[in-house]
């Protein structure tokens, strides 16, 4: 096996001021198990990109390189609104990486711990724009295999009727790249345990069933602060993925319309065949859930003269946030 130089991911200062491929390292914004990722000066177009470095243990797995480097490419041709356009992606001197767009904003995850359970308006927009990122990725036959809130981009939108711009990151870094099945060769876990589906755990094929899964976890926590599953150690965690029902919204957020728990059951579902086909298909049938759905305090009003069980002033529109935050993208952690 070739015998890769230790990229040095210690320290933060390790790195800045280095040049990596055609890029300056300027200071770190993000760590996690398998990549660290750097404010980086694009040195021939003069540009401030997102700098992800791969962890040494997979720049030495000679197959990982190439699905990697495949993939990766493949991510960079889908032009979509909500993906973070990756610029390029290769190896130099040993070290993998992977430059992306500079996102501006915070990821969900930071969302939801400073503002936690968030309204269903909000909630629903958010899984709208990641569903179709995921959907057209799966255009492409790339299946994300990863999605969390740390994973998804929350940015300011244009307007009042669009008050957040989301992306969803780390397209390349899943899927075959690393294994066919949930684990690497070393062992390591494709994916978070709060958002695994039950045929990642198993070992099973995989498609965009997966991560219609794991995007209604993420919704589930969007909507209560929690992940649909909380158990104390992480075998215990894996085994309800795959045989525990998953508790009812409704348990956490008695305001939300009872038909929101079928939904997300469906989504939920043990087996891929059923769930919904498509991400998209999930979030239309939770939107539709929470318009038509009775909301405590809020009796039923009269609409064009016929009985409607939701309120138009139970969640009146959101202000546009104030995205006074730090910069963030998306890393497997």
């Amino acid at each position: 096996m070739t015998d890769y130089p230790q990229l040095p991911v210690g320290r933060p200062s390790d790195l800045l001021g280095r040049q990596i491929a055609g890029y300056r390292v300027e200071s770190e914004i993000g760590r996690g198990g398998m990549a660290v990722v750097y404010r980086a000066l694009d040195l021939r177009l003069d540009r401030i990109v997102a700098l992800k470095l791969l962890a040494p243990e997979l720049v030495r797995n000679d197959t990982f390189r190439k699905r990697f480097t495949h993939e990766s490419r493949v991510a960079a041709a889908i032009d979509h609104p909500h993906i973070v356009p990756v610029f390029e992606a290769g190896e130099t001197e040993g070290i993998l990486y992977i430059a992306m767009r500079f996102v501006a904003g915070q990821d969900l995850r930071a969302l939801i711990d400073r503002q936690g359970p968030l309204p269903v308006g909000t909630a629903v927009r958010i899984a709208a724009q990641v569903a179709s990122a995921l959907d057209a990725a799966h255009d492409h036959d790339l299946v994300h295999r990863d999605v969390k809130p740390g994973n998804i981009l929350v940015a300011a939108g244009t307007d009042s009727d669009h008050p957040e711009h989301v992306y969803l990151t780390d397209f390349g870094l899943t899927k075959k790249s690393l294994s066919l099945t949930g684990f690497t060769s070393v062992g390591q876990f494709v994916g978070t345990l709060d958002y695994v589906a039950p045929e990642q755990i198993s070992g099973r094929p995989v498609d965009g069933r997966c991560d219609v899964y794991s995007l209604a976890c993420v919704v589930q926590e969007t909507l209560t602060g929690l992940p649909p599953f909380q158990r104390d150690d992480d075998m215990a965690l894996l085994w309800a993925h795959q045989f525990d029902p998953p508790p009812p919204l409704t348990g956490l957020r008695p305001d939300l319309p009872a038909a929101m728990n079928d939904v997300l059951a469906k989504a939920l579902a043990k087996s891929p065949d059923d769930r919904y086909d498509s991400c998209l298909q999930f979030v239309a049938a939770l939107r539709a859930a929470a318009r038509g759905g009775t909301r405590d305090n809020h009796p039923p009003t009269q609409v064009n003269g016929r009985i409607s069980t939701w309120s138009p002033t139970a969640e009146p529109p959101p202000a546009p946030p104030r995205w006074a935050l730090p910069v963030f993208t998306g890393l497997v952690r």
